[in-house]
């Protein structure tokens, strides 16, 4: 992709204040592009509880990568001010080429470990509005700037590459609902010549993450002792250059519909992560299955859960449908 392919694009990342959603920025603005970068958070007024990222920091950044960043606060699951945002890009810019729906705000409304009958329903109802309507209602008013022209791309963020089951009843479908999204939108903007597909990144290096494990993007290595999975990690700005080079593609629409991964799609345009790896999530994760169904020790809880996820995956795959058995013998045996 040429370094600057997306000069004069304009490009709205909805929930750019830290993880993904900063890194496609980021992104986007090193290859050149105007970037609305939008969410709750502002300097002095952070929306999330311990975490100090704002939409400003995250504008400076895509000015920095060489783009030109614009924040603008704004609550997505308030359709007055995803109309105003909108309002605003169409009387600065008089287009809109990127919309990338990234609000997410569910971590703290998961209840791990639980099954569905124990969750709270009104936590459940405030994820799904965050993670999902959020998304409906940014379409929404984002889409027509891109319909008069008959061009554009709308990306739904979402985590995973399959439609397995993700370990929590509301989790699984705000993530599976909004590659649906992309899928229903595709299908109504395919007469406009508007572009709408589903991406997922791996095992992301987002700011909470590398807190958590207590280390920093310099020494992040540090950290795979503590958990072995974490060394095909990915910084969010690899899921950027993904979506960047997805908006540079002229035949971009060929994908429409779809499902995609970062890791997949930097196979198919070159890319590489800010390191000059290439993470490789889905033959690392089914090597560690292989790894744990195949070896003599009993398995841990981790081990049990990462086998039960690749059941999840494998079990609406009809080409791994022997693999899907042979997982299911393995947790019946383990129990």
């Amino acid at each position: 992709m040429p370094t600057k392919a997306l000069s004069n694009r304009v490009a709205v990342v909805a929930g750019a204040t830290r993880g993904a959603g900063r890194g496609i920025a980021r992104m986007l603005g090193a290859a050149g592009a105007t970037v609305y970068c939008t969410g709750r958070s502002v300097r002095g007024r952070p929306a999330t509880a311990g975490r100090p990222e704002t939409i400003e920091e995250t504008a400076d950044m895509v000015t920095a990568e060489g783009g030109r960043g614009v924040a603008v606060r704004t609550d997505h699951t308030v359709g007055e001010e995803v109309e105003r945002l909108f309002a605003r890009v169409r009387t600065e810019q008089g287009r809109l080429d990127v919309l990338v729906n990234d609000v997410w705000g569910g971590d703290a409304l998961t209840e791990w470990g639980s099954p569905f009958w124990e969750l709270s329903t009104t936590q459940g109802r405030e994820l799904l509005e965050r993670a999902v309507h959020s998304h409906i209602i940014t379409s929404r008013h984002g889409a027509p700037l891109m319909v008069e022209r008959n061009a554009g791309l709308i990306v739904e963020v979402t985590d995973g590459d399959t439609h397995g089951y993700r370990g929590n009843l509301f989790y699984d479908l705000a993530k599976n609902a909004v590659i649906r999204l992309a899928y229903a939108m595709a299908a109504d903007l395919h007469a406009h010549g508007v572009t709408a597909l589903a991406i997922t990144p791996g095992f992301l290096r987002s700011e909470t993450v590398l807190e958590s494990f207590g280390v920093t993007e310099a020494n992040w290595r540090d950290a795979i002792e503590r958990d072995a999975y974490f060394a095909e990690s990915e910084t969010p700005c690899f899921v950027g250059r993904a979506i960047a080079a997805l908006a540079a593609d002229p035949h971009v629409a060929r994908k429409s519909g779809g499902l995609f991964s970062s890791w997949g799609l930097a196979k198919e345009y070159g890319f590489t992560d800010l390191d000059g790896r290439r993470p490789d999530w889905t033959t690392f994760f089914r090597r560690k299955v292989r790894e744990i169904v195949e070896r003599e020790s009993p398995p841990d809880e981790m081990d049990l859960f990462v086998v039960r996820s690749r059941l999840y995956q494998a079990e609406l795959d009809p080409s791994a449908s022997e693999e899907a058995a042979a997982l299911r013998y393995w947790l019946d045996r383990h129990r």
